[in-house]
């Protein structure tokens, strides 16, 4: 550990997907640790569960007693976290160690061989498929995962004998550019947190910035169509992959070939520069994760991982919790729940509910996300919803932000052209309720849509409509 004149950890944000990865990882290596949030969550109640004191009162007096040694303690914090929050005043004031949590994840990550998957659309999924092949193979891997993996029920995987980490690259607020990759993964850099970057040519140059991370002797791993400027350092190998490729644009280096759907499940052949895996089977049946396949594939290919362990490890694959997940699947109702919360993510989505069940009705509900994205990309969000057949919106969750007038849900209401509502979360489950008694009619498909708190609501409804 790098941390040796430490013996506790306090994490200012503790319920962040990427915070309590880290709690957790701390608490493996024997630091104590506690933190703050704002709410309780399942997620909290876990860590509560696995030992890790969580406070929800932001008073200093709230922390812990063996976190008040500013010689001993280390404080992480999200950036979600204000600055005025009164125990980051209280740890700045009294002179404690205060580093951001992609800070600590690159100190952590420059000690082993990280593969890290960045982009705008996609990094949960690709970084959990490339995860779980490393895990179930000879290889192993350590990881600190965006979302929690189905397989196993954690976003913290941990390893003994392996000194590879897989890595979620998140751009919010630039954090990946703390990271140092021995080999890294581009998605997708279409622009979003424009608060943080500006504007579109902002966005695309951070993305620059973090090729120019790669590790001599690496490798970067871009999507065919991705246009950054490449900063690689010599010594760095540059592949390109696709799902099923472009015809317009060269063959890439990794990509699918001969797609075939078969009893609903999805297959094809993967292609490396070198050899053709035929008749793999994608173990979550989601069109845009063959993409997303070949990515992680890819980057376990490359580090050794045999053609019978990627036979097996994609077959087992399944899933990322809130990525596509069917909740419901009856005659009478089908329920999907999904991440998306940028009008690409949710084009994807909406696309990947026609190709499954292309005949029945599609009701989506979303909650839009941040007063600034949904100001931002309004006439996408608008664009993308409207290909559903009916629109029940929340309104914006905040998150971090404060209101921005003229920005709200009934902004997208007006602008979407597809039957549309806007409800609160009492209002929403009453509809549904109101709904789910006519068992004559089909109900036909809802899917959540939103990275909000929309999660909360997702047992609600599948009571409603199973």
């Amino acid at each position: 550990m790098i941390y040796t004149n430490l013996t506790s950890v306090f994490f200012l944000g503790i319920g962040g997907i990427g915070m309590s990865a880290i709690a957790r990882y701390f608490l493996s290596k024997g630091f104590h640790v506690a933190g703050y949030d704002r709410t309780p969550s399942p997620l909290t109640a876990e860590l509560q569960q696995e030992g890790i004191g969580v406070v929800f009162d932001e008073s200093p007096d709230a922390v812990p007693d063996d976190f008040r040694e500013n010689e001993h303690t280390l404080v992480v914090r999200t950036p979600a976290v204000p600055e005025s929050q009164k125990q980051f005043v209280w740890f700045r004031d009294n002179g404690f160690c205060i580093k951001k949590r992609a800070e600590v994840l690159g100190d952590i990550t420059r000690q082993m061989q990280a593969l890290c998957v960045a982009g705008t659309h996609g990094k949960t999924t690709t970084s959990t498929i490339l995860a779980h092949l490393l895990y179930q193979s000879d290889i192993n891997t350590n990881a600190f995962l965006g979302g929690i993996s189905n397989n196993y029920g954690t976003n913290l995987l941990l390893s003994k004998d392996s000194n590879y980490v897989v890595v979620e690259a998140d751009e919010y607020d630039r954090s990946f550019h703390w990271l140092s990759p021995y080999m890294a993964v581009i998605t997708s850099a279409d622009p979003d947190h424009l608060d943080i970057y500006g504007d579109a040519a902002g966005f695309r140059e951070g993305f620059s910035h973090f090729t120019s991370l790669v590790r001599k002797g690496g490798v970067l791993l871009l999507r065919q169509g991705v246009h950054i400027d490449l900063r690689v350092q010599s010594g760095v190998s540059v592949y390109t992959y696709s799902g099923i490729p472009d015809e317009a644009l060269p063959l890439p280096d990794f990509r699918a070939e001969n797609v075939t759907v078969k009893d609903g499940n999805i297959f094809f052949d993967f292609v490396t520069p070198q050899e053709r895996i035929s008749g793999l089977k994608l173990g979550v049946p989601v069109w845009v994760n063959i993409e997303n396949s070949v990515a992680a594939m890819a980057v376990a290919w490359l580090n050794g991982v045999t053609e019978s362990e990627l036979r097996i490890g994609l077959a087992s694959y399944s899933g990322v919790w809130r990525r596509f997940n069917i909740h419901v699947n009856t005659d009478h109702a089908v329920y999907i729940d999904d991440y998306a919360h940028h009008p690409t993510e949710i084009s994807n989505s909406i696309k990947s509910i026609r190709r499954l069940l292309p005949d029945r009705h599609l009701t989506v509900i979303f909650q839009p996300h941040l007063f600034t994205r949904t100001r931002d990309f309004a006439d996408g969000f608008a664009a993308e919803l409207s290909m559903a057949d009916e629109i029940l919106l929340l309104p914006v969750y905040p998150a971090r932000e404060l209101p921005i007038e003229g920005v709200d849900s009934f902004m997208l209401q007006r602008k979407i052209t597809v039957p549309c509502r806007v409800l609160e979360k009492t209002e929403l489950i009453d509809e549904l309720k109101r709904r789910a008694t006519d068992k004559a009619h089909d109900l036909g498909i809802y899917a959540t849509i939103g990275a909000g708190d929309i999660d909360r609501l997702v047992p609600t409804i599948t009571r409603i409509l199973d």
